[in-house]
């Protein structure tokens, strides 16, 4: 499985830290929606679905928690930890959000706007999906 982590430059001094992300440049795809998880307990396990088209970057901008992904023939494990990491998770995989550390803030950017029908919701439907494809 090609996982892919984008590393970003942390700017600062004395005053503090600086991190930027601009679309088409850190970012590999324009930004066209953006949220964050928060408040998720550590025994609590988010996602549990796929995307067709969507793209996203996820950066855990606090804290830590790891990422479990799968594009129906490998599964990987991945730890977010540091402010300047991001996750790139391409269309078509299956992901799910665990080990949230206490007041870890999940930042998530995404390629396109909500749209239902682009989720694959259950996993043998997703298996499916991409067999076929």
């Amino acid at each position: 499985m090609n996982i892919k982590k984008y590393v970003y430059d942390i700017k600062g001094d004395e005053r503090g830290s600086l991190v930027v992300l601009e679309n088409m440049k850190e970012i590999p795809f324009e930004v066209k929606r953006v949220y964050y998880i928060t408040d998720t307990k550590n025994d609590v396990v988010r996602g549990h679905h796929a995307h067709k088209n969507l793209k996203q970057i996820l950066i855990c901008v606090h804290g830590s928690c790891k990422i479990g992904l799968d594009n129906g023939k490998e599964k990987a494990e991945v730890l977010l930890d540091k402010i300047n990491e991001g996750l790139y998770i391409e269309s078509d995989m299956w992901r799910t959000m665990y080990d949230f550390s206490e007041g870890a803030v999940l930042l998530v950017l995404a390629s396109e706007l909500y749209d239902e029908a682009d989720y694959i919701r259950n996993y043998d439907d997703f298996i499916s999906y991409v067999n076929n494809k």
